[in-house]
């Protein structure tokens, strides 16, 4: 998930530079979204983790 973020992010990058700004602000908000979606299941496994040793 963090990998789809990152190239969502990239994305939003390239067109921003191309000056797509519709498509660039697009990109950044699902590359947004998916960061924070990956941030939480992230620390879910991380307590969950520790709590079946």
């Amino acid at each position: 998930m963090l990998h789809y973020a990152v190239v969502f992010l990239v994305i939003a990058l390239i067109a921003a530079v191309l000056g797509f700004g519709g498509i660039a602000g697009t990109a950044a908000s699902i590359a947004k979204i998916l960061f924070v979606v990956f941030l939480i299941v992230a620390v879910l496994s991380f307590i969950f983790g520790r709590g079946r040793r």
